[in-house]
């Protein structure tokens, strides 16, 4: 699954999906939440017929609407 999630248009290499208990637990990071969509319907359609559960995390790539305060 690694693999594949790495070598098509995702191109994820920040997330896993492991086998546990009969099911697939995906964890990661994803820049977008297009792309975590995308991502889940791929490990959705490969892993047809087995429960996922997913704690994929969308990236926070917004620019700062401030100056850090440092002391």
């Amino acid at each position: 699954m690694r693999d594949r999630l790495a070598a098509e248009e995702l191109g994820e290499l920040g997330v896993r999906a492991e086998v546990r208990a009969g099911s697939v637990v995906v964890t990661g990071t994803v820049p977008s939440s297009e792309c975590r969509e995308t991502l889940l319907r791929t490990v959705r359609e490969a892993l047809a017929g087995l429960p996922v559960h997913t704690d994929v995390v969308v990236a926070e790539t917004a620019s700062p609407d401030h100056a850090e305060d440092l002391p």
